[in-house]
C-alpha cells in the first residue's frame, strides 16, 4: 500500500466541492462551509454513527435513505448542526432535495451531514441557493475545498488516500474528515467521508467499516464528549473492477487499507484537538484479551490528570496507574509496567 494524492476523488468515479454558502450567520466569505461529494455510478454505502441517544436529524435521514445499501452521493454543511433545533427533519430532507435537484438525481440517492451550533435552526434556504454552483463546481480535484467547507474549529483539513492492489488490479481508497472538539470513544465529533473503487456488496462494505472502527475511532478522546452528529461513511463505487469477498484474502487487504485510512485520519483528529498540544497514544501489551486492551488504553488517554501532566511535560507514571486503576476489567495490576517514550 502506498500513500497517494487526491483526498476524497483519489478512486475512480468521485468528483467533489466546496463553496461558502453562508450557513452560520457573519461567517466569512473566504470560508467553505457546505460540501458535495458526486459518484458516477451508483455505488454501495455503509455508515456508523453516534452512540449518543440523542442524534441530530441528519443522522436520521442518512439512515433512512441507506437501508438499501446504495447512494450517489452526499451533502453536508458546517455552521451549523441541525440538531435539538425547530424543523431539523424537514431540512434534512430539504438538504438532500437540494442536492438531487442540481444534479438531476433523486432525494433518496444522497445522505446528508451537518456539524456546527447545536439547538439552532438551520438556515437551510442558503444551502438551497448554493447547491446549483456547488454542483457546477464538482471535479476530480475538489476534495481540498470539499475537507475545507466541513471544517469547524479544526485548524486545518485532513485528507488521506491510499493505493492498493486487489485480486491483481489496482484500487484507491481516500477520504475526508473533520473533527476537533466534542472527542470521545464511541465516535468523536467527527465527519468523515471515505470513497474506494472496490467492487463490494453493501453487507461486505458495511461489515468492513464496523469491524475497523473499534480499534480506530472509538479509540480516541480529546475533551469527553461524544456529539450529536458523528457519521463515519464509506461508499464504493467498484469502477476499479476489483472485486472484494467476504472471507478471503482480498478482503483481508481491504480491511487492512481501511484500517490505514482509518489509523491516520484518528491521529489526525485527536492531534487536531481543541488546545491540544500533544498527541498522546497509549500502546498495552500482555492484556488477557483485546477488549481489556482496548479499555486500558482509553482509560490512559482519557484521564485528565495524565493529559494535565503531558502538557506540562511532568513524566508522572503515576497518573498511569492510577487510570489503568480505574479501568473495568479482571486482570492483575501487580503485574503492570508503564514506560513514557517520547516521538519527538
Amino acid at each position: 500500500m502506498k500513500l497517494i494524492s487526491g483526498g476524497v476523488t483519489a478512486a475512480k468515479g468521485f468528483r467533489a466541492a466546496g463553496v461558502h454558502a453562508g450557513v452560520k450567520a457573519g461567517s466569512s466569505a473566504d470560508k467553505n462551509d457546505l460540501a458535495m461529494i458526486l459518484c458516477d455510478t451508483e455505488a454501495s454505502a455503509a455508515g456508523v454513527y453516534t452512540m449518543n441517544r440523542v442524534k441530530a436529524a441528519p443522522i436520521y435521514v442518512t439512515m433512512e435513505h441507506l437501508e438499501n445499501g446504495s447512494a450517489r452521493g452526499i451533502i453536508a454543511n458546517s455552521g451549523n448542526a441541525n440538531a435539538c433545533a425547530p424543523l431539523g427533519h424537514e431540512n434534512a430532507v430539504k438538504m438532500c432535495e437540494a442536492a438531487a435537484s442540481a444534479t438531476g438525481l433523486r432525494p433518496e440517492d444522497f445522505i446528508v451531514c451537518s456539524t456546527g451550533v447545536i439547538g439552532q435552526t438551520l438556515n437551510v434556504s442558503v444551502i438551497e441557493n448554493a447547491c446549483p454552483t456547488l454542483a457546477s463546481l464538482l471535479s476530480r480535484d475538489g476534495s481540498g475545498d470539499a475537507a475545507a467547507a466541513i471544517m469547524t474549529t479544526d485548524t486545518h483539513s485532513k485528507e488521506v488516500s491510499i493505493e492498493f492492489t486487489i485480486g491483481g488490479k489496482t484500487c484507491r481508497m481516500g477520504a475526508i474528515a473533520k473533527g476537533s472538539g466534542m472527542i470521545h470513544p464511541n465516535m468523536a465529533t467527527m465527519l468523515l467521508f471515505i470513497t474506494t473503487d472496490a467492487k463490494v456488496e453493501p453487507a461486505v462494505l458495511q461489515a468492513a467499516l464496523s469491524s475497523v472502527v473499534p480499534a480506530t475511532f472509538n479509540q480516541i478522546s480529546v475533551d469527553g464528549d461524544t456529539s450529536t452528529n458523528d457519521t463515519v461513511l464509506l461508499l464504493a463505487s467498484g469502477l476499479s473492477g476489483a472485486e472484494v469477498q467476504p472471507g478471503t484474502a482480498d478482503y483481508d487487504t481491504f480491511v487492512a487499507a481501511l484500517t490505514q485510512v482509518a489509523e491516520q485520519l484518528s491521529r489526525e483528529l485527536a492531534g487536531d484537538g481543541e488546545g491540544a498540544t500533544k498527541l498522546l497514544e497509549c500502546i498495552v501489551t500482555g492484556a488477557p484479551d483485546l477488549l481489556t486492551a482496548r479499555a486500558v488504553s482509553k482509560s490512559v488517554i482519557h484521564s485528565a490528570l495524565f493529559k494535565a501532566a503531558m502538557f506540562g511535560e511532568d513524566a508522572n507514571w503515576g497518573r498511569v496507574l492510577c487510570a489503568i486503576g480505574y479501568t473495568p476489567g479482571d486482570f492483575d495490576i501487580s503485574k503492570t509496567a508503564v514506560r513514557l517514550k517520547s516521538k519527538a
